[in-house]
Parts: C-alpha cells; structure tokens; sequence
C-alpha cells in the first residue's frame, strides 16, 4: 500500500492570531469557547484520503477501513475521510429496495464502531455513510467525529442526481441540515459530497462558515466527469481561500453489478488555498491512502492577496438564490 506524503517537516505549530478575521461578520456564525481557543494555536495538519474497492460484503469493507485508519495514524495522520457511502456498493448503478439495507441511524452501529476507533487512534474521522433518519427516509451522510470520538454532526448531500447509473433519488432524500462546520482537534471541516461539488453555492457557503478543510467524498466513474474533476475542486478552492480533500472509489465492482458495473477512476487529491493539486493525484486503479501535509497558515496568505470575502457583493446575487 502506497502513503504519499508530501515531502516537508513533520507536523509542527505556529501562533498566528485568529483566521477567521479574514472573513466578513456573519449573523449566526459565532465561534464556540472551545473554537476561539483552538484558533490561537494554527497546525500543520497531516491530513488523509482513502480510495478503496467493494469487496462484496460490508463486515471486510469495515475490516479494511479500520485498518486503512491504523495504517494512516501509523503514518501520523490526524485526519482521515472516507469515500462516499463508504461499507457498501455503490448502489446508484441500478434502482432496487434491498440496498436499503444498508441504511443504519447516523449514531449506528458502523458510526459508534469507528467513533471509538477514532479515540483510541486520537484521530479526526469523516464517515460518509447510508442514513436511516427513520423508517423509509434516507439520506447521504457524512458524519465527523473528533479525535476524542465525539460525535460532532453530519452533514447530509443537498444535491441528488438522477441520471443513468447515478439513480439517487430512488434512495436519497435532499440534505436540510445547511452548510455545518465542524470545529475538531485540527480545525474546521465541512463537507460536501460528490454531485455537490458541480455547485459552486455550497462551497462558498463552507467558506463563510469559516471552514479550513474541505472534504469531498466521492463515486465518480468516467466520462464527461474527468475533465470535471481536474478543475472543479481546484477552482472551488481558489476561488474560497481553503484545502480541499476530494477521495474518489476506484475499481470495478463486477462481484455486484455484473455486465452493469462501471469503473470508477480513483485519482483523489488534495488541494491548497491557490488551487494547486498538492503533491500527485491517488492511483486510478489501485487501493490508496493519500496522505499530504496542510499549512493552514496558508489560507491567511492566500485570503491577504486575494481579497475576494471583502469584494463579494451578495446584495447583487439575488437571482443565485431566487427558487
């Protein structure tokens, strides 16, 4: 297994002042005791991705994250996301009821079993998993646990595709949770998953909330998303002044599919503040962690050149919003 590391010095810490004084004030965005403190102390975090294949079954895909979150630690990783819908198929191939199965309560099972993985390992975790909210309401979630195993929050896809082999609407509803981000031991995260990421309004959102870390897990199988993908997360952090970790699946998922399977293009990547891919893109075939080290001190550089939350001109975008 391949853990690319960005080469460098290992975590370290700087004390700039607060990060967030580089945003305009926002009415019901305030920072938590907690958040004000961890501000004062900016880190070099060391941040992972994984890309992983459908074994078959959801006790071996659980196995092997686990182990992927050993493996990570090991190499001083304080932070690891998952691929979208991360123990189980893909199932946006075909529309068919027994994939509600997989559902389970955002505080299941799965989530409880790596919520505790992430305290003994002291690492942050995003979990994107199939959300039973109750009985036939389902969503696509992401849930973010801190390095203390609390269970922060979720945030659930807003944009639902439906085209072909991309059938969501058969088991998502759209995300109602707004934009949330998390403060944990190695700052603010939010997420946005897959299909979202073609949205450039939810990415400013995260930007406004103050977030730090994009993460972007993904089911993304070729084709006109290709191009997409050597740009949009890219241009998504130039444009709001943050890292982006986009994981992508990869490999064929044949043992589920058959003739219908698709191959999906692994090739995760992170991304720093001016838009630049940060070391090299994961494997397109092959099982990954990618593992790359973030100065968030940077994001204060860049938003010092690039003034772009002081120029925004929300009082013009009306027809952004307008239903």
């Amino acid at each position: 297994m391949l853990f690319p590391v960005q080469a460098g010095n290992p975590p370290r810490r700087f004390t700039p002042t607060s990060l967030l004084e580089t945003l305009p004030k926002r009415e019901g965005r305030t920072l938590t005791p907690r958040a004000s403190i961890r501000r004062h102390i900016v880190t070099v975090v060391r941040a992972a991705i994984t890309q992983t294949t459908w074994t078959g079954d959801t006790a071996s895909m659980l196995d092997k994250h686990e182990q992927f979150a050993r493996d990570a630690a090991a190499e001083g990783a304080q932070v690891i996301c998952f691929q979208e819908l991360f123990y189980g198929p893909y199932f946006g191939i075909t529309e068919d009821a027994k994939y509600y199965d997989y559902a389970q309560a955002a505080d299941g099972p799965v989530v409880q079993r790596f919520a505790a993985l992430a305290k003994e390992l002291k690492l942050v975790m995003v979990l994107p998993v199939y959300e039973e909210d109750q009985p036939g309401v389902y969503y696509n979630t992401a849930v973010v646990v801190d390095s203390d195993g609390t269970i922060l929050g979720k945030y659930r896809k807003h944009h639902i595709p439906h085209l072909e082999k991309f059938w969501e609407k058969f088991y998502f509803r759209p995300g109602n949770l707004g934009y949330p981000v998390f403060d944990t031991a190695v700052g603010r995260i939010g997420v946005y998953i897959c299909y979202d990421r073609h949205f450039p309004e939810g990415w400013r959102e995260l930007g406004l909330g103050g977030a730090e870390i994009v993460f972007n897990p993904n089911a993304t199988k070729p084709g006109l998303s290709n191009r997409l993908w050597e740009i949009e997360q890219p241009a998504a952090a130039a444009a709001n002044g943050y890292f982006v970790a986009a994981a992508n699946r990869v490999g064929r998922e044949d043992n589920e599919y058959g003739d219908l399977a698709v191959s999906f293009y692994g090739s995760s990547q992170f991304v720093d503040p001016q838009g630049n891919v940060i070391g090299e893109y994961g494997s397109q075939t092959e099982e990954e962690i990618v593992i790359r080290d973030l100065d968030l001190d940077m994001i204060r550089q860049v938003r010092n050149n690039w003034q772009f939350y002081r120029d925004r001109r929300p009082d013009s975008y009306a027809a952004i919003t307008a239903p």
